[in-house]
């Protein structure tokens, strides 16, 4: 007797290749049907941002296509979840629901409780991992608990065994013989009312095919010098891999075993200092979600206690300066306007203007990482909470709170022909290189002759940085006295 079909609910993992939930479906036998469910209130407060739907929109839209191609679709639903999978599975006469692993807190509740309501009704349930090298309950220290230092954590990882080689990707999907009723991509509104949206399309492909492009793009060329060009944000020294990764268009056993092939290419089986650099930023992802998972609360409220009583300041002037890339120190401005026009920020950029704002504005982490949910592409809840309580010096394997970035002396280090701040601070490029990081200084003739007006053009600095530090200095110290 033939099995009944299988419903393959999608969510962050939105690919053929390496996903464990559909392979399992095809193992299972019988038709299969794929769905994806618009449900953001059972996300809250953490619901996809801005620019997050709108690579989600494209991301679907790319998954149709492929899916099409293999004789199949993609259901699309909005309502509560257990409903529409309920309703789904009544239609075509499924008796099996498999799903791919969510680790964030409110993912976890609903999963858990959708997991037993089914069982209930009869139903077989799975879940699978696709999304993590090591799952966070797999990871811990000597005495059980969870790690709240990263080097650890790693070395902990690196002695399991290898991650497995990647799923295949299948060639066909058995489809039902009806399909049941599904709402158009567009009525779900994910595409947001913002200027910037057009600016997306010239930086990002999303999609399974975008995410190998960029991985190939990656692994047999800028991987070779990412040791030393992963700070540059003036050169394409990263793999831009975080938005592709967070919507599961591909996974991080693929990335693993593309970075090991390059490795065995250039030194003939063993790791050499690239590839494992690149891997330990992905440990950093593995870390992030390890924390989430085991800390549930951090998305809200600082790991380290103490911290709620810091006095961050209200200063809703600078914190509309430091969002519009308007606060008169060109490295901090020119990242915000990336993240503005393009959806992300170079990963040495973020930590500058996450430190400008919490160390030399004193405006609370909250802001920012709200900020940055919005307004970034690869906005992941695990990895924008540990950034921002890194930077903040509230979280797990914290910057102390004397690290505070010096925007000036970090542009100058990081972007020392001022590439990246003339593209995007145009209104400073005709400044002379030893000026551009630190406009207030170039004399009043050369600054005129640059077209740089301070106050009209280009803003003065909202605050003297050496002042703010002393102050942050002094904030954080009693702080920890107390």
């Amino acid at each position: 007797m033939p099995a009944s079909s299988t419903l393959v609910w999608f969510r962050q993992d939105l690919r053929l290749d390496d996903n464990p939930a559909l392979r399992a479906a095809l193992d299972r036998g019988g038709p299969i049907v794929p769905l994806y469910i618009w449900a953001p209130e059972e996300e809250a407060p953490w619901a996809p941002g801005a620019a997050s739907r709108w690579w989600l929109h494209h991301s679907l839209a790319a998954l149709q296509a492929e899916l099409a191609k293999l004789g199949s679709r993609l259901l699309l639903r909005r309502g509560e979840s257990l409903a529409e999978l309920r309703s789904v599975a009544q239609a075509i006469g499924a008796n099996a629901v498999y799903w791919n692993r969510r680790y964030e807190p409110a993912a976890i509740r609903r999963d858990a409780k959708i997991k037993r309501t089914l069982k209930a009704d009869g139903m077989e349930t799975e879940s699978h991992n696709a999304a993590l090298l090591f799952e966070p309950w797999t990871v811990q220290t000597g005495g059980g608990a969870p790690y709240q230092v990263f080097t650890p954590f790693w070395k902990a990882c690196l002695k399991q065994p290898e991650p497995p080689e990647p799923l295949a990707r299948p060639r066909t999907l058995p489809a039902p013989q009806s399909w049941p009723q599904s709402v158009s991509l567009d009525s779900l509104g994910l595409l947001p009312n913002r200027d910037w949206a057009d600016g997306f399309h010239a930086h990002w492909t999303p999609g399974a095919k975008g995410a190998r492009t960029a991985l190939k793009r990656f692994s047999t060329g800028i991987l070779a010098n990412y040791s030393s060009g992963r700070d540059r944000p003036d050169q394409a020294g990263t793999s831009r891999l975080s938005p592709h990764l967070h919507f599961g268009e591909i996974g991080p056993r693929e990335i693993w075993h593309a970075v090991r092939a390059s490795a065995e290419r250039a030194s003939g089986g063993g790791w050499v200092r690239a590839e494992e650099t690149y891997l330990r930023e992905i440990g950093w992802r593995e870390f992030a979600h390890h924390l989430l998972f085991h800390f549930p609360h951090t998305p809200n409220a600082p790991l380290r206690a103490s911290f709620e009583s810091f006095s961050w300041r209200k200063n809703r002037r600078a914190l509309l300066a430091w969002q519009r890339g308007a606060t008169g120190f060109p490295i901090v401005d020119a990242g915000l306007r990336e993240l503005w026009h393009t959806g992300w920020m170079h990963n040495r950029v973020r930590m500058i203007v996450a430190s400008f704002l919490v160390k030399d504005l004193l405006i609370s982490w909250r802001e920012g990482a709200r900020w940055f949910w919005d307004t970034l592409v690869d906005a992941d809840l695990a990895n924008n909470t540990l950034g921002w309580q890194w930077t903040a010096g509230c979280g797990a394997d914290a910057a102390p709170f004397f690290r505070i970035f010096n925007p000036v002396s970090q542009g100058e280090k990081f972007d020392p022909q001022g590439a990246y701040v003339r593209r995007w601070v145009p209104e400073l490029k005709a400044l002379p290189d030893r000026f551009l990081h630190r406009p207030w200084e170039c004399p009043g003739l050369e600054r005129t002759a640059a077209g740089v007006h301070l106050g009209k053009t280009y803003p003065h600095p909202i605050v003297d940085h050496a002042a703010a530090r002393e102050e942050a200095l002094a904030a954080f110290a009693a702080l920890k006295r107390t």
